[in-house]
């Protein structure tokens, strides 16, 4: 389901114009779209934008703006400032509801592992997965039961169980989190071997994941 988001028709376009509107509290954006006749600027409140930032950054949103509509958008560009990290302007692209996109989705761990009540340390490799599907199925979340995992263990994207609708390219011996034993419990070649064990699922992990929404 789309999450209702408002902005604000723009025709500011100056520098100082588009400054004094982040002072006042609102961030200058644009919407794009092959169904629109053209882009269209607008506003967000900024920190409506922060919240949807932390909590759905990925989400389906039905984006309201005086004059033009609802329209079915992603938010699919963030421009901060380096240092400061301040919200200086952001895109959002209008989504065709009958045409598949591929988009990052957060993993989330439940479950009580069995290796980390013997003392075993839980270690996730990918907290987002890229997945392939219609807009309207894009989900929240997707859990990662660890419960029957024990020291030494590991779940990969093939033990993942994806929503009807859902399927995903990441190469299915990814491994998406692991339980390491001890480390007072390893020998010191235990201990090397886990340390490039954890590397090289780090690299697999760091080429797959996505951060952008890909409209196919």
């Amino acid at each position: 389901m789309a999450i209702p988001f408002r902005a604000e028709a723009r025709t500011t376009a100056t520098q100082g114009q588009l400054r004094q509107m982040r002072q006042q509290g609102n961030i200058p954006g644009v919407v794009y779209g092959t169904k629109l006749s053209k882009s269209i600027s607008i506003s967000v409140n900024e920190k409506e934008l922060a919240h949807l930032l932390r909590s759905h950054p990925h989400a389906l949103l039905e984006l309201d703006i005086p004059g033009e509509g609802k329209q079915p958008v992603m938010l699919t560009q963030v421009q901060r400032e380096p240092l400061t990290r301040e919200l200086l302007h952001i895109d959002f692209h209008q989504v065709n509801m009958n045409e598949s996109i591929k988009t990052p989705v957060r993993l989330e761990m439940v479950g009580d592992s069995a290796g980390v009540r013997e003392g075993g340390i839980l270690q996730a490799m990918l907290h987002e997965l890229e997945v392939h599907c219609l807009p309207d199925r894009i989900p929240e979340v997707i859990e990662v039961n660890v419960s029957s995992l024990g020291i030494g263990e590991n779940l990969l994207v093939s033990d993942l169980q994806l929503p009807s609708g859902v399927t995903t390219k990441v190469d299915a011996d990814q491994v998406i989190v692991t339980i390491l034993a001890p480390q007072k419990d390893l020998t010191a070649e235990e201990a090397e071997d886990a340390a490039v064990e954890t590397k090289e699922a780090e690299q697999r992990a760091h080429e797959a994941e996505m951060h952008a929404v890909k409209f196919e």
